[in-house]
């Protein structure tokens, strides 16, 4: 058997820790899969386009960005869940906006006649901008005449964009800002989490079907690691040096996060598209499409 390369994204987030191990580990060698890892600082939207250009061949994604993906036509399939626990989205801000709670959010578009909020997204069809549209809709606010989107590309540009007063609000997983918001540069002001499980694993549908066999023996590397993760004793220490985080912000994480090794249901993607077709950002259903 010949080695098989395969080219595997994911953000550079403490979610992703079991990849790290399995790489580490060099399980898959073993089996003649020559695993490459790259970070996409820009999230799944990011993910998507790579995988459309042939760039990676897997992507662990936002589970609401890349159906709506594959609902546009994107020849991607899911595999699996990855993370079945919500992601907990903050709601950010400068530490001079004046902005210090929801309300503050609601008054501003009030109070600013035919000028809509400034929302930082890292690009459109990313989680950043889909859940800034669920989030504007448990405020009453619509998103499409009173948000305006900043498509910036990353973290480090939105924050850059929050400092220089270029956009009011970022949405981004709590946990990884948590450094910046420590050091009182940026405030936290709301907190959003997903109503369903937050990652999936998901592929690029050419790839799936010339590479069945490669792709099972990945899923059971994965899940074998992050089963695996959770028992090591240093876990803690080890998640927070590698993140820069707090051990106490990183117990508080881990409590709150469950790793999955099962497939997508039907019924939570459908609950899914339901949300994106309300707010009009998928034309249509597209469950037939979505899996492997």
């Amino acid at each position: 058997m010949n080695p098989v390369t395969v080219h595997i994204g994911g953000v550079p987030e403490h979610f992703n820790y079991p990849w790290y191990l399995l790489l580490k580990s060099k399980d898959l060698q073993k089996e003649q899969i020559n695993l490459r890892w790259r970070d996409f600082d820009g999230g799944t939207g990011a993910m998507v386009q790579s995988l459309v250009d042939g760039e990676i061949d897997l992507a662990v994604m936002l589970t609401e960005g890349v159906t709506k993906a594959i609902c546009d036509g994107a020849p991607i399939k899911l595999i699996q869940y990855f993370v079945s626990s919500p992601l907990v989205w903050g709601v950010h801000t400068h530490a001079v906006s004046g902005l210090t709670n929801p309300q503050d959010l609601i008054n501003r578009i009030k109070n600013q006649t035919n000028q809509p909020l400034n929302v930082a997204i890292s690009r459109h069809g990313s989680g950043s901008h889909l859940m800034a549209y669920l989030y504007a809709k448990s405020l009453g606010i619509d998103p499409n005449t009173e948000f305006s989107f900043r498509e910036v590309g990353d973290l480090d540009h939105a924050l850059e964009e929050l400092k220089y007063g270029q956009s009011d609000i970022f949405l981004w997983e709590k946990f990884t800002t948590q450094p910046y918001v420590a050091q009182f540069d940026f405030k936290r002001i709301d907190q959003y989490p997903t109503p369903w499980p937050c990652f999936v694993l998901a592929g690029r549908e050419d790839f799936l079907t010339n590479h069945s066999d490669t792709v099972d023996k990945i899923k059971q590397g994965i899940n074998k690691h992050a089963i695996a993760m959770l028992e090591r004793p240093t876990l803690v220490e080890e998640l927070a040096t590698r993140y820069a985080q707090e051990p106490l912000a990183i117990e508080s994480w881990l409590s709150q996060t469950q790793w999955s090794q099962k497939p997508v249901d039907s019924s939570t993607l459908e609950q899914v598209q339901n949300e994106l077709l309300n707010l009009g950002l998928i034309e249509e259903v597209c469950s037939d499409k979505l899996f492997f």
